[in-house]
């Protein structure tokens, strides 16, 4: 009887060891300014929801710029098997950018306003569907691109959508109406103005409402900037749209939201890997929704394969 109590005790302990050695360390980064209200029921939803059979769990909030960047690179030194950005496209760029080639892969919650990145690669907007969907997870591996050596990972550019990037930052209100509410005065008091794009058999001179580069299709909130876009082919969708009537509003918006205002009558596409972008004088960029200041040569290029991610299982 002894002999079997000790043996029980012996394949139970190996057992246990088994099942830790198995579980995969998975850090979640919080911005706890990300999108409306607080995020203790999201903290709650990751220990209710996240199968423990997997993952040891470690949640963190950033405090300060860049403080997401500093985290995800402690757990990329700890060898953590993952980590989720729990946030909107800048948090998920401050995280990625401590990523890219390493062997920890991204995970994305998504809370922000936009969430570009993360509805492109099928994500679902649900905290609680999000924490599900990284228990029937795999791993694959997206491009990024550089602006002047900068990383993004969904969009980046000039013109209108910068400038209200800008206006929005500004801002104290966020989520979609705050956004298009800067969409609607931004109109009347944003000026197009003249850029010149050379690279790869492209040399074009024209004066751009909007100029994006995207890696992914979307600018978020399933506005389709570049609707043939892919994360995986190893180049840049760059959409020119050229100053357009009030009266077009209308239908450039259903274009945007149906994937169709690569073929509409303002926008013009190229494809390339590089491109420098020209202008007469700084002014507002942004990558992932992030604005600054940038000057008048502007080098943007895609890195294949260099950001491991977790997306829905496919089989």
């Amino acid at each position: 009887m002894v002999t079997r109590i000790v043996f029980f005790c012996i394949f139970a302990n190996h057992l246990d060891y088994r099942f830790s050695i198995m579980r995969q360390k998975l850090a979640f980064i919080i911005n706890p300014n990300s999108g409306n209200g607080p995020k203790d029921s999201v903290v709650d939803l990751i220990h209710q929801e996240l199968d423990a059979s997997q993952y040891v769990p470690e949640v963190v909030f950033t405090n300060h710029a860049h403080h997401g960047r500093e985290l995800a690179a402690r757990f990329v030194e700890e060898k953590f098997y993952g980590v989720v950005a729990v946030g909107g496209d800048g948090t998920v760029n401050e995280v990625a950018r401590a990523l890219i080639h390493t062997p920890t892969a991204l995970g994305i919650i998504p809370v922000g306003s936009g969430n570009g990145l993360a509805r492109h690669l099928s994500i679902p907007m649900s905290v609680k569907s999000a924490i599900r969907q990284l228990n029937n997870s795999e791993t694959i591996f997206i491009d990024y691109g550089l602006v002047n050596n900068n990383p993004f990972f969904c969009t980046c550019g000039t013109g209108f959508d910068a400038y209200v990037s800008t206006e929005f930052a500004k801002g104290t209100q966020r989520g979609i109406m705050a956004y298009l509410e800067k969409i609607i005065t931004g109109y009347f008091n944003y000026k197009p103005t003249s850029y010149q794009l050379k690279g790869e058999g492209i040399d074009i001179k024209s004066k751009a409402f909007v100029l994006t580069f995207a890696n992914a299709s979307q600018w978020g909130n399933n506005a389709y900037i570049a609707p043939q876009a892919s994360v995986q082919d190893g180049k840049l969708d760059i959409s020119l749209m050229s100053n357009f009537p009030m009266l077009a509003i209308p239908s450039l918006a259903l274009e945007l939201f149906t994937k169709t205002i690569d073929k509409g009558l303002f926008m013009t596409t190229l494809r390339a890997r590089e491109v420098t972008l020209i202008r007469d004088v700084p002014g507002p960029f942004h990558y992932d929704g992030e604005p600054y200041e940038e000057g008048t040569r502007i080098q943007v290029k895609i890195v294949e394969d260099g950001l491991k991610v977790l997306v829905k299982k496919r089989f």
